[in-house]
């Protein structure tokens, strides 16, 4: 096998902490996977791998040599396509994790247009509000909502998403329309848990440059968007959402803003990827394309709301 499909491999090995989820990214079966780390080791003469039943890791001279095959493998591709220059097209599969409803809602429709002009790059789209490993899961990138707390990636801002309170009209007939955070002690929220810690989210505003927070009263917790957004259709209770993500039911008033003048603080929306250094092609063009479709359609939020970008 040649010696730079040897440090591909073995970098994807590194990267997923596992033969078999590097054999699924790679698209080849387990058995080879590991027979090229082998040959590889056997190559440089050193042990690469810590092999374990549950984990993979690399040791001190795999992890020094892990880096010298990002650079290696990073200059052979620039090399490969010196004399193409911009006749060069990127290509391969690009595996990318996206939220849930900005995956279905946004992303999928507009990927056609993507792919008619990248022709040779095929896309894995994850499509899931659970948080991803995106070393362990070899994952390209992955677009996140709200603050970040992976410090070791590196991290491209999109812009923020702007938050409304909205409710149904059914509500607001039988609790009426809250008119200051003052208020909110008398009516009942939607709960939110989050689908990765199980916490319920504060009912959040700003006064000022002083957010607030307020436990809710709430007679039913959800964890998906989808059903955040189908509770409060239903009339039970008030809910806090990205603009874009009830913009149709606002304009068909099937919702209502509320507490327009208590929006909570704008969500940062960033994608993020696993190095810094060789970043491909195909993640390139992706991370361009997807920063301009997001800022179209998602962060332009609706009249009187607006992301920053």
């Amino acid at each position: 096998m040649d010696r730079i499909d040897l440090f591909r491999i073995f970098t994807r090995v590194v990267d997923s902490a596992s033969f078999t989820r590097a054999a699924d990214a790679l698209g080849m079966p387990r058995s080879s996977v590991s027979a090229a780390v082998a040959e590889l080791e056997s190559r440089v003469g050193a042990r690469l791998l810590y092999r374990t039943t549950r984990r993979v890791s690399p040791t001190q001279d795999g992890t020094a040599f892990y880096q010298r095959c990002l650079r290696l493998i990073a200059d052979v591709e620039e090399t490969e396509g010196l004399f193409r220059g911009s006749a060069s097209k990127p290509s391969g599969k690009l595996r990318i994790e996206v939220p849930g409803r900005i995956g279905r809602l946004i992303i999928a429709p507009a990927l056609p247009s993507f792919l008619q002009e990248y022709q040779d790059i095929d896309i894995d789209l994850g499509v899931t509000d659970r948080a991803v490993n995106l070393v362990e899961d070899s994952v390209d990138c992955v677009l996140r909502v709200g603050p970040l707390s992976d410090s070791t990636l590196i991290a491209r801002p999109i812009g923020k998403l702007a938050l409304v309170n909205v409710a149904s009209p059914r509500y607001l007939a039988e609790r009426g329309m809250p008119q200051t955070p003052d208020e909110l002690g008398d009516h009942l929220a939607v709960n939110y848990a989050s689908p990765s810690t199980g916490r319920v989210e504060f009912w959040e505003w700003m006064e000022g440059d002083e957010l607030r927070n307020l436990s809710m009263q709430a007679r039913v917790t959800v964890n998906s968007a989808e059903a955040y957004i189908a509770c409060c259709l239903a009339g039970l209770g008030l809910i806090q959402i990205p603009a874009y993500d009830i913009r149709d039911h606002l304009d068909a008033g099937e919702l209502v803003e509320v507490l327009s003048g208590y929006r909570a603080e704008p969500l940062p929306m960033t994608l993020l990827y696993p190095h810094r250094q060789h970043l491909s092609r195909r993640v390139q063009v992706f991370a361009e394309w997807l920063e301009a479709l997001l800022k179209g359609a998602v962060i332009q939020g609706l009249p009187g709301i607006y992301g920053e970008a």
